[in-house]
């Protein structure tokens, strides 16, 4: 198998926000087959472009995309990006801004769905790629697989959006702001130092919503260890893993675009979006997913199929929620591979 890890870097680039940026750096793994089908996957909020990894550093994804995986990497070549906003290496609130000479930090430009795709597909085409076999990932990186399909049609085949409606609900909307609200009511954010409380806390409350009543319930069974329960010692382990390996600023970015997300945002209504819609959708839904309950996944493909587009459902029964699409990957990765199979027909 042939992995590298590399940058590639994209001038004068304008975001929807009107804000202009002279150059952007975006870092990938690009990890197969040179010369096979190429498939695009987007990271979710908080991942980054290690999507496969080595045998003794696994990336995020390595249990469905490996060599003789679900994503065969002896027969596909799997691309990620950092995306745009994170701080795993790509241009972000970590960079410095060239008119400041200091790090944006918290006056780092906001950012769209949009603007992640539009600047992936820049960079794709400096890298000399000019059709993508699929678009595939989950939650923010579901939200970039549906602006894909719109935004560049022509350049895909089919996408595999998993764990991601149309549009971002009201209710997960109010998630995002109470979690942004922990990092800037932390005093250190507001000092311009790292608020490790806040985005503990911010992390902690996006864990209940990524995660199930019933699997809580069967993880920890009301158990405790002195005065704490094991839930709320859960929480607090994930509270401070999430300040060793992400940035608040970057958490703050990427929360505000997956908030603008709806596909419907400054176009026509979905109605229209469906009948001119040109890729083949295959759509996985997550039990008990609270953010994007698969219910809306499965009325967003039979309004599709009502218009004769070439779409499918995909249903995955986890007690994991959210977080299905992270975990248990042979319970979905052989639908995975079926749909991939489809698709080459």
């Amino acid at each position: 198998m042939n992995r590298v890890t590399d940058r590639v870097v994209i001038p004068n680039v304008t975001l929807e926000s009107g804000t202009f940026l002279k150059e952007i750096e975006l870092v990938y793994e690009r990890a197969g087959t040179k010369g096979a089908p190429i498939i695009l996957v987007c990271h979710a909020l908080t991942g980054n472009h290690i999507t496969v990894g080595t045998e003794d550093d696994p990336g995020w994804w390595r249990g469905l995309i490996h060599e003789g995986g679900y994503v065969d990497l002896d027969q596909y070549e799997v691309i990620t990006f950092n995306t745009l906003g994170g701080c795993h290496g790509s241009t972000g609130p970590l960079s410095l801004n060239p008119e400041t000479g200091r790090t944006y930090g918290a006056d780092f430009p906001t950012l769209t769905v949009r603007d992640l795709v539009e600047i992936q597909f820049l960079a794709l085409k400096k890298l000399g790629v000019h059709q993508l076999h699929a678009v595939m990932g989950g939650s923010l990186g579901g939200m970039q697989v549906l602006e894909w399909a719109v935004m560049y049609p022509w350049f895909i085949k089919a996408i595999i959006p998993l764990a991601v409606t149309t549009q971002f609900s009201d209710y997960a909307i109010a998630f995002n702001h109470i979690s942004a609200q922990a990092i800037r009511q932390d005093p250190n954010w507001k000092q311009g130092k790292f608020p490790k409380e806040g985005l503990g806390l911010a992390r902690s409350i996006g864990m209940i919503t990524y995660r199930s009543a019933p699997l809580f319930q069967s993880r920890f069974n009301r158990e405790h260890d002195g005065d704490q329960y094991q839930v709320a010692q859960y929480l607090n382990h994930q509270a401070e893993k999430i300040a060793e390996r992400f940035d608040a600023n970057s958490y703050l970015v990427l929360l505000e675009a997956m908030n603008s997300h709806d596909l419907s945002r400054g176009r026509d209504d979905l109605e229209q979006i469906f009948f001119d819609w040109q890729v083949p959708v295959y759509a996985f839904g997550f039990q008990h997913d609270l953010l994007y309950p698969p219910e809306e996944i499965r009325q967003f493909i039979q309004e599709l199929q009502a218009f004769d587009q070439e779409a499918h459902y995909i249903h995955v029964d986890t007690t994991f929620g959210h977080d299905g699409f992270l975990v248990e990957f042979d319970h979905w990765g052989p639908e995975v591979e079926k749909v991939l199979q489809q698709i080459d027909k």
